[in-house]
């Protein structure tokens, strides 16, 4: 009689497990996620992964004509943080259930506002926030249902179903720029706002992208509120100059330049010499070599002046004054480099 019911116990246990159950038990299908950040958004996928298992997937286990879960289990849901678009059309921020409806030339990739069903069974097309039709592709094998993002992009990525030998791909972008500074203007207001770097790495995306001028201005000179510094002043001559407000860019330079120490002063030049703006670049290490004469850097801004105009002997003296006046470890072997260069008659600014 014992055996009977380690029996009968065994067949209800075994039951269950083909079938949701009450307690955490292994699943045939492995739940997984799939996510990617696409500039300051996040894209999520959870779902479930069924392995092929020698069958017959597409036109036979998932047939054709009929929408399915793209995964198994519980919905397969898609998340994302802010707004984007599908295949070019738009959907908002939200998590959504994913559905497919398979066909043998094209599918239609399906959000639905239902995202907590067990699988496609209860479906219902009237909760459809949006559908897309995209074409399915030859792939290589997979055994295990997978998501992957591929063709990555600062603003897009391809979200791909690969399983057996298909592939199902559909496009998501951003709008990387606004969904930023609507980030930004969140994060301003909580206690990020009472520092300055807050409001001056706002101002300064803005000034890299050159967008969102007048409202970057405003973030420039809250920072500069909180405390001056050398680099929200220059921000802010950059925006007044993106303005085509001249003279107060000037001003708001030339202020920077007098409260700047000489190693911000000498990497701004390095900045400008990024930007391929030599003569300014020069114009800067001039400024550091006049105002900080003892400073090591001070003798490297000086050589870089020689080197530019060919005038090689003063700058392997300069460059020599550098390094017996406190090069830091981490800089000695560049300088080290330069004074080779300079040895040879050779521009190091090169």
């Amino acid at each position: 009689m014992q055996s009977y019911r380690i029996a009968a116990m065994c067949l209800s246990l075994a039951s269950l497990a083909g079938a949701q159950t009450i307690l955490t038990m292994p699943e045939a299908s492995q739940k997984a996620t799939a996510s990617q950040r696409l500039g300051v958004s996040e894209i999520t996928i959870t779902y479930h992964r069924p392995l092929v298992g020698g069958r017959k997937v597409w036109g036979g286990l998932v047939p054709y004509g009929q929408v399915w879960r793209a995964g198994a289990n519980e919905n397969t849901t898609i998340q994302f943080t802010d707004p984007v678009t599908v295949e070019g059309k738009p959907l908002a921020a939200g998590t959504y259930g994913l559905h497919m409806l398979p066909g043998t030339d094209s599918w239609e990739i399906i959000f639905s506002k239902n995202s907590t069903s067990w699988g496609s069974f209860t479906y219902d097309k009237a909760e459809d926030a949006l559908r897309v039709t995209v074409k399915p592709q030859p792939a290589e094998f997979h055994e295990a249902l997978t998501y992957d993002f591929d063709e990555l992009k600062p603003d897009s990525a391809v979200v791909t179903l690969r399983w057996e030998k298909l592939a199902v791909p559909f496009r998501v972008a951003v709008d990387e720029v606004q969904t930023t500074l609507r980030v930004f203007r969140e994060e301003l207001r909580s206690g990020k706002q009472y520092n300055w770097v807050s409001w001056s790495e706002a101002a300064s995306y803005c000034l890299q992208h050159k967008i969102n001028l007048e409202e970057a201005l405003h973030w420039a000179d809250l920072s500069i509120q909180n405390e001056e510094r050398f680099d929200n002043v220059m921000i802010k001559a950059g925006l007044l100059q993106e303005l085509n407000r001249t003279a107060d860019a000037k001003a708001a330079h030339d202020h920077a330049m007098e409260i700047g120490n000489a190693t911000q002063i000498y990497f701004f030049g390095r900045q400008l010499q990024s930007q391929s703006e030599e003569s300014k670049a020069m114009d800067v290490f001039r400024v550091v070599a006049k105002r900080f004469p003892n400073h090591w850097i001070a003798h490297l801004a000086q050589a870089r002046v020689d080197s530019n105009g060919g005038n090689f002997e003063s700058a392997v003296k300069n460059l020599q004054t550098a390094l017996a006046t406190g090069v830091p470890d981490q800089s000695r072997s560049a300088v080290e480099n330069y004074l080779k260069k300079a040895q040879s008659k050779q521009d190091f600014n090169r």
